[in-house]
């Protein structure tokens, strides 16, 4: 220890200065303004003098070391956001608060029983930065860990030969990923498989089980989502850009296996393809067409119709007054050699059929209803007055 004063010509403070012949006398070569320090010794202290001493370094020591560790701990941890992360788990307080890991409850995969120095990977979701120091928060149940996993396991999707377009994810049961291959000479679904499927087990273990379907990822809406319903084979699929929805028909045999377990697998590809999924049976589609049938009318056979202008309709793809309806005016337009008139005439024809034709099958309907059932009304001869007589 030493006492370090200030060689002044004039002394203001004697405890922080000194004169220069007294600087002098320590140090000869001191000059004014300069730091002259006095060398202490320890045994001219008392007890309290050296305890109060110790308490006030250790105090400020402590402090200044917590927040540069503070300060750097925050800017390294910012860093950190987005990416994987390797340690070990410590302990739980709360169900509700992160372990000395940083994982949440939330955030575990049901299946994860870590104990304390367990090796686990997890996701940065975020660094929360508190008074006490930077928390870290980790995830293993959100979809961009997976993708993490991914990128670790597969060199290709690392190098950016293989791109990950798409996740779906319901951790801890089953995930969908969708990839695409830059390089037409690499399989992008074949590089995150790998030989004999070690790449994406290597994934599924770290998961605890966790299902994963790898999805070639196509631009084309309609591949897209028959893809995304893997393992059920789509029989056919129709776009509807309004309602941004896709009809898909499948065999009767399929549609559970479409559906998935409490529709998981539907539900899956929905999200993978940010696309309304709309399922349905052959034996339905069979269904509704000949429903439809019963009450249309064939374009021929529309009042007011020459077999010119219903020939043109056919040729069009119009066949039915149903299909004249659902083309509208605009569709109708768009038949070469019928103007404005003729399409609202045609139009007015077949609302008009198809009108009569659904009442009919209504009255068809009602005739071959069974009567109701009413117990035999008795005879005049029969019936009695309520005092046992006759009427």
């Amino acid at each position: 220890m030493w006492l370090a004063k200030i060689a002044a010509e004039v002394i203001e403070d004697p405890t922080t200065q000194m004169t220069l012949a007294q600087a002098r006398e320590i140090n000869p070569k001191a000059q004014l303004g300069d730091e002259v320090r006095i060398p202490l010794e320890i045994a001219e202290f008392g007890r309290n003098a050296i305890q109060a001493a110790k308490q006030v370094l250790c105090s400020a020591s402590a402090r200044r070391t917590g927040d540069g560790l503070r300060r750097v701990t925050s800017t390294r941890s910012a860093r950190w956001s987005g990416r994987r992360a390797a340690g070990r788990p410590g302990e739980r307080d709360r169900q509700d608060q992160p372990d000395r890991g940083g994982h949440p409850a939330r955030e575990l995969i049901n299946r994860d029983r870590f104990r304390q120095r367990d090796h686990a990977r997890a996701y940065v979701l975020m660094v929360d930065k508190q008074s006490k120091g930077p928390q870290v928060i980790l995830s293993r149940t959100h979809p961009n860990f997976l993708v993490k996993l991914f990128e670790a396991e597969v060199p290709e999707i690392a190098e950016g030969i293989v791109e990950i377009k798409s996740v779906a994810r319901e951790a801890g049961h089953r995930s969908k990923i969708a990839v695409y291959s830059r390089d037409d000479r690499i399989d992008a679904v074949g590089a995150c498989v790998g030989i004999k499927g070690s790449r994406v087990q290597a994934i599924v273990r770290e998961l605890g089980g966790e299902r994963i379907d790898i999805v070639p990822w196509s631009s084309d809406p309609v591949l897209f989502v028959s893809r995304a319903l893997n393992p059920a084979k789509v029989l056919q699929a129709s776009i509807d850009e309004g309602e941004h929805k896709i009809t898909v028909t499948v065999d009767d045999e399929q549609l559970s296996l479409a559906i998935g377990k409490g529709g998981q697998n539907a539900r899956l590809a929905a999200k993978l393809t940010a696309w309304n999924i709309d399922l349905i049976s052959a034996a339905d589609v069979a269904a509704r067409k000949q429903a439809e049938s019963k009450g249309d009318v064939p374009v021929e056979e529309l009042d007011g119709l020459t077999p010119k202008l219903a020939q043109k309709l056919v040729s069009a793809g119009i066949e039915t007054a149903n299909e004249v309806g659902r083309a509208g005016l605009e569709g109708l337009l768009a038949v070469e050699g019928i103007g404005e008139k003729t399409a609202e005439k045609i139009l007015a024809s077949a609302v008009a059929a198809l009108a009569a034709a659904q009442a009919a099958a209504e009255a068809e309907s009602a005739a071959a209803a069974p009567a109701e059932d009413f117990p035999p009304r008795p005879s005049a001869g029969d019936e009695r007055r309520p005092d046992g007589g006759t009427p």
